[in-house]
């Protein structure tokens, strides 16, 4: 049982708390359903600390990027990169790729040629998208292209992939767009607004189809047309869909459905988790399963560090009530 009525106006400090708690819980509840037969039987063995659910590389990277904002107020990408090689470790489930990566930065590489090395393209999977929450959320009172800006550094540093940094950008964009309490229609217009490629802008097409015509798609449907995989462009519309229609569901109801769209679990549950506390808040997530999360007092206090930092980070801390406001959305009409 959460502790806030849907309904109540969540105040965006608490919802800057929510984001980040929200990707921990979707991504330490999702790991155990993402991947094959062994990934499952291996998350059994590591998959718990102290009867508590361990979380992945994409809490980890999250808080990483929120950290990094924190004490630099900006995106630093030599920062990013070294917060990022000494974070990794295996035991996170970190795919191969990044894992090269962030050894090769650990040995003292430049990230740049790190990269570049592992993927002469950069990748195009999700991994760049998944820690891009709290870039939405530090710059969503300073304009879209910020947002964008920002989130394209960031991911530049493992995912140098158009595509890779597509998805960063969108979740960043829809985070932002869900903090600053936009309506569905306007959340809808600002999305259209980008340039998106060809396959991402059909996905949404068909995502926002569906939230509007309030068709009750299922998870198999969404797994076959929206993607499922670790790819950004197969992983982040879908993230997005399963965020927006469960904006006035309890939590629950969202991690639900991601673990029967199936496929990259924890990581679509991260992304939609992390959007869902965006506009809900951290007093709207369920307090059982924040007990059972793995080093969640040490979380919180992380996620209270980003969010002062993002009011001091502004031109004076009463900007935050302005910029920011904290009427909630309309969550009774919702898509």
């Amino acid at each position: 049982m959460s502790h806030q009525s849907p309904t109540t106006p969540p105040e965006p400090l608490d919802r800057v708390k929510g984001a980040l708690l929200g990707v921990a819980l979707a991504d330490a509840w999702g790991a155990p359903y993402e991947g094959g037969l062994l990934e499952r039987l291996l998350w059994r063995v590591i998959g718990t600390r102290q009867g508590r659910r361990r979380w992945t590389d994409d809490t980890q990277m999250t808080f990483d990027v929120a950290a990094s904002l924190a004490d630099v107020q900006g995106i630093d990408q030599d920062d990013l990169a070294a917060r990022f090689a000494r974070s990794y470790q295996w035991s996170r489930g970190y795919g191969p790729g990044a894992a090269r990566i962030l050894k090769r930065i650990h040995r003292g590489e430049h990230w740049t040629t790190a990269s570049r090395a592992v993927y002469a393209q950069g990748s195009y999977g999700n991994g760049a998208a998944m820690r891009s929450v709290p870039i939405g959320l530090f710059f969503a009172a300073r304009g879209t292209n910020a947002v964008i800006k920002a989130a394209q550094s960031a991911a530049e540093i493992t995912h140098a992939h158009p595509q890779g940094k597509e998805g960063a950008v969108l979740i960043a964009l829809v985070a932002g767009l869900v903090f600053n309490s936009l309506s569905p229609s306007e959340i809808w217009t600002a999305i259209k607004a980008e340039t998106w490629s060809p396959v991402l802008s059909d996905k949404l097409a068909i995502a926002e189809q569906w939230l509007s015509n309030k068709q009750p798609v299922e998870p198999s449907r969404v797994a076959r047309q929206l993607g499922r995989s670790m790819t950004a462009a197969n992983s982040c519309p879908t993230a997005v869909y399963i965020a927006l229609r469960h904006l006035s569901k309890p939590f629950a109801e969202l991690l639900d459905f991601a673990r029967r769209v199936g496929g990259d679990v924890d990581t679509i549950g991260a992304m939609a988790g992390g959007l869902w506390g965006a506009a809900r808040g951290l007093g709207a997530l369920p307090i059982e399963q924040l007990a059972g999360l793995e080093a969640c007092d040490h979380l919180l206090r992380e996620a209270s560090r980003f969010a002062a930092a993002l009011q001091a980070g502004l031109e004076s801390p009463a900007d935050i009530l302005t910029c920011l406001p904290n009427s909630g959305m309309n969550l009774e009409n919702n898509l």
